[in-house]
């Protein structure tokens, strides 16, 4: 993110007053793992008739750290919105974000208000230490001083956005980048072995060659340095603002609203970049995004505008779907005269804040979610023994679905939060929901469901068309009509190979064959009868 801030003293110094009150101590997090996984997180097929939820069909844990945001000396968090901040449910706070840590040194009292403003909310520091301009001598020195001062700093990064040093720095090149990043991950490490390094963070990542960035000679820059510095970084990180496409353009919401599907291949692509370069899943980061990078304020997509809250709920729930690790939407404030891409004015919130309001409610562990419907996206998670949807509308018109809870005994009404022009994130009446029901969803808006109940594997929801309010009832299906073309009963000795004169395969290794990320098998013992009617494929 280039953009050019000024440094206002007087404003720092409120936020020094404001930190007076802060809690002594932060929670200690527990770092993700880089656990290989099996497959890629797939992106949820659209079912046939409406929303639809599997309670029992678990995804994973939501990230601690989806609610991130990026902060830096230049921007204040005012007293009279400080009791939005405290209930913002912020998770992570990276700073400083911006190119503004590559252009100055941090001094030891900034990084004490930091400190503090994170801790009143509990919010994990990400820190990211100057490069360009800066000494091992200075980055081990910040190392030494947050140890010294009982900061916990676990993540850290090197540099901002190194692929756009070179315009003005030639001397900057992908060799001496990496080459640079790599002392200084050494040095630091050395000074501190525990903490947790998160880099590059290049900019416009899409995982796609013609816009992905590269150097003069055509080098992917997050490619060379995975090859480089993959045994060094702990999570690997990039940016995206996919507007405006040419300077001076203001995307229509059209275009605004078409976005979001494109980030589920960008999580994929990110993924698949880590495993091709280090041969491991290492968990992943997002440390800056938003619509644009433009500052654009007003009109129907501006960053202060609810359709661009509107954008950023479908997109925050699909890289939650994803299981992104780290997410750090830009920024936490900023004034308009300097872009307006904070979740927070000078004085009061915009509208992304209530985006965040309506996650904050959403649950910690990931169920399979789908819907059917163009612009119409659902995100379920459990939370204790609720159900929680985030349901995301971005037409125009509202639109009534079957809602399907597949494996969930609801005990009572679900309560109802609703996002919208007219409404931040405020409780609507509750409303009665079955295994099956008809549900309306208002136009360009944000529904946050929680549902009361237990996850129940027999509680299977019924398939036919339902009744508003009340579950279907069952309908046998008539059979008549088919015929069958062929068959293959398996039958066999155990461990016997299939008919060959009817099935013919292949074997390859792990994404192998059509360059799928999914594990297949590399000998011919492993596909063989069980004797019992079935074939095993190991």
């Amino acid at each position: 993110m280039r953009q050019l801030l000024s440094l206002i003293i007087l404003l720092l110094l409120s936020v020094g007053l404001a930190a007076c009150t802060m809690r002594p101590n932060i929670v200690s997090p527990v770092p993700p793992t880089a656990t290989p996984l099996p497959s890629l997180t797939p992106v949820p097929t659209p079912l046939p008739g409406g929303l639809y939820v599997d309670a029992a069909q678990s995804l994973g844990q939501v990230s601690r750290y989806a609610l991130g945001t990026n902060h830096g000396p230049w921007a204040i968090v005012n007293p009279e919105v400080r009791p939005q901040y405290l209930a913002s449910g912020i998770t992570l706070i990276r700073f400083p974000g911006g190119n503004w840590g590559d252009e100055n040194d941090i001094a030891g009292w900034q990084l004490d208000l930091f400190i503090a403003l994170a801790r009143q909310i509990n919010a994990e520091p990400l820190l990211c230490v100057r490069l360009p301009g800066s000494t091992l001598q200075k980055a081990v020195a910040l190392i030494y001083y947050a140890k010294q001062q009982g900061y916990n700093i676990r993540y850290w990064s090197i540099g901002n956005e190194p692929n756009l040093y070179a315009p003005r720095q030639p001397a900057w090149t992908i060799e001496y980048y990496n080459a640079r990043w790599r002392e200084f991950a050494q040095a630091m490490k050395s000074a501190d072995p525990s903490i947790l390094l998160v880099g590059p963070d290049t900019s416009q990542f899409t995982g796609t060659a013609d816009v992905d960035p590269r150097d003069a000679q055509g080098r992917d820059w997050l490619r060379e340095f995975l090859k480089a510095n993959g045994d060094l970084v702990d999570v690997v990180a990039v940016h995206r603002y996919p507007f405006p496409v040419a300077m001076g353009e203001r995307p229509t919401r059209e275009q605004l609203f078409a976005d979001p599907p494109r980030w589920d291949t960008l999580v994929a692509n990110l993924r698949k970049v880590v495993r091709e370069e280090t041969g491991q899943d290492k968990p992943i980061a997002i440390t800056e995004f938003n619509s644009s990078w433009s500052g654009t304020m007003g009109g129907e997509t501006g960053l202060d505008t609810v359709n661009n809250a509107l954008w950023l709920g479908d997109v925050l729930g699909r890289l939650i779907r994803q299981r992104v690790d780290f997410l750090a939407h830009f920024s936490l404030q900023s004034n308009t005269n300097i872009g307006g891409y904070g979740l927070f004015d000078r004085d009061t919130v915009r509208p992304s804040y209530y985006t965040y309001q309506m996650y904050k409610g959403f649950g910690d562990r990931l169920v399979f979610a789908a819907s059917d419907t163009p612009r119409l996206s659902i995100y379920a998670a459990l939370k204790g023994d609720a159900l929680t949807l985030v349901i995301v509308n971005l037409n125009e018109q509202a639109i009534t679905r079957p809602l399907t809870l597949d494996h969930f005994a609801v005990s009572g009404p679900a309560q109802v939060r609703l996002f919208d022009k007219d409404h931040q994130a405020t409780a609507q009446p509750d409303v009665t929901l079955t295994s099956r029901s008809d549900y309306t969803v208002p136009p360009l808006s944000i529904t946050l469901l929680t549902i009361p109940g237990k996850v129940d594997p027999q509680a299977a929801a019924p398939r036919d068309a339902p009744q508003a309010g009340k579950a279907a009832s069952p309908t046998e299906v008539s059979m008549s009509g088919w015929k069958l073309i062929w068959s293959d009963e398996f039958d066999g000795p155990a461990g016997a190979r299939p008919d060959e004169t009817k099935w013919g395969y292949e074997i390859g290794g792990g994404g192998w064959g059509n360059a799928e990320w999914q594990y297949y098998t590399d000998r011919a013992e492993n596909a063989a009868l069980d004797g019992a009617g079935s074939l095993i494929i190991t």
